[in-house]
């Protein structure tokens, strides 16, 4: 007498609840995405009624302490000395195609500061985006 078995095992997956948690991850971060801020650094820009276009890969950023901070791209801000800053600078045009430079400073940073960044950048060839906050006017 031969016994055969009443339940078959099906060997398919179902891949519906797969699909449904790969698609509620991709929503987590497209929007946790969204509140990213480049600069972490925090620095009181000042105001300004135009806004620029460019976007400049490559960022220095001057804290109220007269710290210097220097960006490529997405990277985080690396803490430098003003000789490395110049270093870094010089090395730019390898990163940066366009040779643009966006630069980051307190409104409490002495003006030679921000003069000692541009002839830097003057020196090196590059192209200075002054970052402020915007403001809206009606």
């Amino acid at each position: 007498m031969a016994l055969k078995r009443r339940h078959k095992i099906d060997a398919t997956f179902s891949m519906a609840s797969m699909t449904d948690v790969i698609f509620l991850l991709l929503i987590f971060f497209m929007i946790t995405s969204t509140i990213v801020f480049p600069n972490s650094i925090k620095v009181n820009l000042p105001q300004s009624n135009q806004q620029a276009a460019a976007k400049p890969l490559t960022r220095v950023t001057i804290d109220e302490n007269l710290n210097y901070y220097i960006a490529f791209g997405n990277e985080a801000a690396q803490p430098v000395t003003y000789d490395q800053l110049i270093q870094k600078l010089a090395e730019t045009p390898q990163h940066d195609t366009e040779r643009f430079i966006a630069l980051y400073a307190d409104e409490t940073v002495p003006y030679r500061e921000i003069v000692k960044i541009l002839n830097i950048a003057n020196d090196n060839r590059l192209k200075m985006v002054l970052a402020a906050k915007s403001v809206h006017n009606p």
